[in-house]
């Protein structure tokens, strides 16, 4: 009993704060049924349509009950974190219940453009929440809980785990519904990861949030992984700052150079980022008027190293860029078509 001790304390201190979040919409009205008609049997009357959904999937206003996820409060005026896979639809209805069974309506607030976080408010005081703790200095073997509280099959789900990795790229299905996403720099846990407490807390020891839980990859035993919590911060950070999430940005289209490609095109490096347009007519590596452009990037340059950091697929171009602020400088070392090497300073501006 002693060695569950700790983590009975954690559940017991974070559960109140994890929250389901119901994903509800309003069914097409009867009147544009007739619409589907050459889909549905002979003699099959759209209204009955209606009565093959079981009760339990309305809600007190009538829509439809299509899914679900977990989040949790960060501060006592009802700001709550999740995933944005959580919340991707822009048309449906988010209604928050807490670990005591009340029900709020939820406004998305932001949708990360980047990561996989959303920040959702209710309207209340004085609310349970979660310290957000820091997920820069995580040790690999320390110990974590991922908790959920999604309505249904997985409520109010507690598992327990190790951090496994660190700084994972990975591509993942994230959630019920099978989307799959890239997942870069995120926290790889055995602690089990499912549906239920998808956007839940990944909590240390100290029952402090260090990861918001997103995405397992099925087929595969004991992997799951969590956004790390710095992340979810400085969205948080700027929602209060600035009423929006900004993401900085560059401006311009790269692949990645390896052995592979630097014998295929002839390149005379294996490493760097090489600026190259889409295939469409019209979309050049370089945007017009994009910090990058300013700074005289031109295609087919190779960036070699941004802020005296090596580029490579370990480290693309994008994870050095998502570290830095709007407004910030950053030295680009650069490597010509001719040959040539130089240094450019570059302003990033925030992402549109």
């Amino acid at each position: 009993m002693s060695e569950k001790s700790p983590i009975i304390k954690i559940v017991k201190k974070c559960s109140p704060a994890v929250v389901s979040i119901i994903i509800a919409k309003n069914l097409p009205s009867l009147e544009n049924f007739p619409d589907f008609s050459p889909f549905l049997p002979f003699g099959f009357d759209p209204k009955e349509l209606y009565k093959q959904i079981p009760p339990e999937m309305f809600d007190e206003h009538g829509r439809v009950k299509i899914g679900g996820g977990s989040g949790f409060i960060t501060s006592s005026d009802g700001f709550i974190l999740t995933n944005k896979h959580v919340v991707v639809d822009p048309k449906a209805d988010y209604t928050v219940v807490t670990n005591e069974g009340k029900k709020y309506h939820a406004k998305v607030v932001a949708r990360d453009p980047i990561n996989d976080v959303a920040i959702l408010k209710i309207e209340c005081d004085g609310m349970p929440h979660i310290e957000l703790g820091e997920s820069s200095n995580l040790d690999l073997g320390q110990t974590v809980v991922a908790i959920g509280n999604a309505l249904g099959q997985f409520q109010n789900t507690v598992s327990t785990g190790i951090v496994s990795g660190l700084s994972r790229h990975i591509t993942a299905q994230a959630g019920a519904n099978g989307q799959q996403q890239e997942l870069r720099g995120v926290i790889q846990t055995d602690a089990a990861i499912n549906p239920g407490n998808s956007g839940g807390p990944l909590v240390d020891i100290d029952g402090k949030a260090i990861g918001i839980n997103s995405a397992v990859v099925f087929g595969a035993q004991n992997i799951g992984f969590a956004i790390p919590i710095n992340a979810a911060k400085k969205a948080m950070d700027d929602i209060k700052k600035f009423g929006r999430i900004r993401a900085p940005f560059l401006g311009l289209r790269y692949i990645l150079v390896d052995p592979g490609l630097k014998i295929r095109h002839n390149l005379p490096v294996d490493y760097g980022a090489l600026v190259v347009p889409e295939a469409t007519p019209g979309d050049y590596g370089v945007l017009q008027n994009s910090p990058a452009f300013k700074a005289g990037i031109l295609e087919h340059d190779i960036i070699l190293e941004a802020d005296k950091q090596k580029i490579t697929r370990e480290l693309p171009l994008s994870d050095i860029i998502q570290k830095h602020e709007v407004g910030d400088k950053i030295n680009l070392k650069v490597l010509r078509r001719d040959g040539k090497e130089f240094s450019a300073e570059v302003v990033l501006e925030e992402m549109k």
